[in-house]
């Protein structure tokens, strides 16, 4: 959709405008016109695109930009690059639903908070009354924020309660796995380590658990202990990696040989007691039932 900006003919009547030099009336119908203008009148406009627009050099737009700073009529601020014309609402003032919902946009969206203060300032003094509007210096912005949040995390939160339900339902592809449930716990508490928040999200537990599903139930036993035997530290992408590469005969003879040798930690001896006792409690955090991450 195009966009325009009517100039009024009294503008060139105007005792202000009257006074002004050729350059200078020039300037200024530019700063009302250009391609960055907004109806609420602040917009972004770095001098780079005021010297291609204009065809001056910075020394000149860095000189006419004081000069109407100085007249009172613009305020431009070099961090942010965005300028604000001072009566522009006065003369571009639409009091439409449609109108006043693009100005709260485009002034949600003005980084220099002081610009929001004049406008709202600016506003009282043209009559047009603050409830018009609905200015409240940043409080908006700052609840949209909020709510935003807050909206992200009671989604994340649905999320993970669907995904611990689709776990649960997965859990019977491993039940010829013994203690399948413990091993699988123990396995994540071990990828755990891999992550700097120290939490798993249950979507990533079951996507791949999904994955698991490919490979015969003995070879996924085979990798997930080997995966805590061998290989902390490591992501769960390395774990697919070692079902991919292991054939079922392979994994029964290892885990044969693991049950005497390499797999003491997990499936024998007074270690496996130790471990299994202060396994239980740890666990009792991971409801696999509940929502909330890992």
């Amino acid at each position: 959709m195009a966009k325009y900006r009517q100039i009024h003919i009294e503008f060139w009547q105007d005792g202000f405008v009257l006074d002004l030099t050729p350059e200078e009336k020039y300037f200024y119908l530019y700063l009302m016109t250009n391609s960055k203008t907004t109806q609420c009148g602040i917009y972004e406009l770095p001098k780079r695109i005021i010297e291609t627009e204009t065809g001056y050099n910075r020394e000149t737009v860095d000189k006419l930009l004081q000069r109407f700073t100085d007249y009172g009529k613009i305020i431009y601020h070099e961090p942010t690059k965005e300028i604000m014309i001072l009566n522009w609402i006065k003369f571009n003032w639409i009091n439409s639903p449609k109108v006043i919902s693009l100005i709260k946009k485009e002034l949600a969206n003005v980084k220099n908070p002081d610009y929001i203060k004049v406008f709202k300032e600016k506003c009282i003094e043209y009559g047009y009354g603050i409830d018009t509007v609905s200015i409240d210096l940043g409080e908006e912005r700052e609840l949209r924020k909020r709510t935003k949040k807050e909206k992200e995390k009671k989604e994340g939160e649905e999320k993970n309660k669907d995904h611990a339900s689709k776990i649960k339902d997965l859990l019977p592809v491993f039940s010829s796995i013994k203690n399948f449930n413990q091993l699988n716990k123990e396995y994540w508490d071990c990828i755990r380590e891999t992550r700097k928040t120290g939490n798993i999200a249950k979507s990533v537990i079951y996507n791949n658990m999904v994955k698991w599903q490919k490979y015969d139930p003995v070879v996924v036993e085979y990798a997930l202990k080997e995966h805590i035997a061998q290989h902390k530290g490591k992501k769960e992408e390395y774990t697919v990696g070692i079902m991919r590469n292991t054939s079922k005969e392979e994994a029964e003879k290892r885990l044969a040989e693991g049950r005497k040798n390499s797999f003491k930690a997990i499936n024998g001896g007074r270690q496996h007691e130790t471990r299994q006792s202060s396994y239980e409690s740890d666990y009792s955090q991971y409801d696999f039932s509940q929502g909330g991450d890992l």
